[in-house]
């Protein structure tokens, strides 16, 4: 038994290693046309969450929409699922790259990559939070996944705040981070003004200067970016904005320019929020506002010395939070 278990993993890492290497090669054949580096990563990254027993899946829904996944391998019974819900940083093998590793140990994980992010696409017009919100939680179901927790970062805490109310008898506990779903008019024109931009240019990036800005509102600590060359950023936007450019902005453009909600519905399941104290792009005030709104089954966190991307710059904190909120033990 002990011999079958270790021929298995080995296998896995040699037929692992040999995709990678053929990848390569390609890259290299194709260095004129192809960013090699930051593609090489995107080869190490899908590696490493191999690693961690996930593995890649395209479901397609209809003849419009594909949702792709990383999914468990091996799913226990005796672990709860958590699916992961990426913002507009990248895809879901970038942003989770701190967490996959201690999360993917305590839970059964399924990452989506949000629609026109990564691999998943639709011919839909439908740019709305709702729609990615229906397409994820069908894409779930055709995987089997009956109950869940959720946990998202910034847009994605958007897409699964919808999930949550939409589906509150698969959604069992939500865990949002740095996303300021709850606003006025008021707070998102004054917010636009201090950025100086529309919100679409920055997180959509056309030039390493507009990623470097997007870095540097997004992190409190020192931005790595400044000593990285044009070439690798030029790479990296190559890789991860300029594909479906055209539908990342569409949806970046409905999401700010859409009226506050209202009458944003209060969830009904326990739901954690986790903020760092130094966020520039959604302050502080909105984690008590959207706190105070969904009431005695939430609770925030706020993480000393962190700005936006949280999960980058105290990851650590996070699995903590993630892991002793939604397995229900104290921390």
């Amino acid at each position: 038994m002990e011999s079958t278990k270790l021929w298995h993993v080995i296998s896995l890492y040699l037929s692992t290693a040999l995709v990678i290497f053929r990848n390569l090669l390609l890259y290299i054949l194709n260095l004129n046309q192809s960013p090699l580096l930051t593609k090489f990563m995107d080869a190490i990254l899908s590696f490493y969450f191999r690693l961690c027993d996930l593995s890649p899946c395209a479901i397609d829904l209809d003849e419009q929409t594909t949702i792709h996944f990383w999914v468990a391998n091996h799913r226990r019974f005796d672990k709860q699922s958590l699916v992961m819900v990426h913002g507009y940083g990248g895809n879901s093998l970038w942003q989770f790259l701190y967490q996959v590793g201690p999360l993917t140990r305590k839970f059964n994980v399924y990452i989506p990559d949000l629609l026109f992010f990564g691999k998943s696409y639709s011919k839909s017009l439908d740019r709305s939070d709702l729609f990615q919100a229906k397409c994820l939680s069908d894409g779930l179901k055709r995987l089997g996944v009956d109950k869940f927790s959720v946990y998202a970062i910034s847009y994605g805490g958007f897409v699964a705040y919808r999930m949550a109310e939409m589906y509150a008898d698969a959604v069992e506990k939500v865990v949002i981070v740095s996303s300021g779903i709850l606003y006025t008019d008021d707070q998102r024109v004054e917010q636009l003004r201090k950025i100086g931009r529309h919100p679409s240019e920055i997180l959509v990036p056309k030039n390493p200067d507009d990623l470097r800005l997007l870095v540097n509102l997004s992190m409190y600590k020192q931005n790595s970016l400044y000593w990285l060359p044009d070439f690798l950023l030029r790479e990296f936007i190559t890789m991860m904005y300029d594909h479906c450019r055209k539908e990342k902005i569409e949806l970046a453009k409905h999401l700010v320019e859409k009226k506050a909600d209202t009458n944003l519905p209060v969830l009904t399941q326990e739901t954690l929020l986790i903020w760092g104290d130094q966020d520039k792009i959604f302050p502080l005030e909105l984690a008590h506002q959207l706190q105070g709104h969904l009431g005695s089954k939430s609770r925030l966190e706020i993480i000393k010395d962190t700005g936006h991307a949280a999960n980058m710059e105290s990851p650590d904190k996070i699995n903590k939070l993630v892991i002793s909120f939604v397995s229900g033990c104290s921390s």
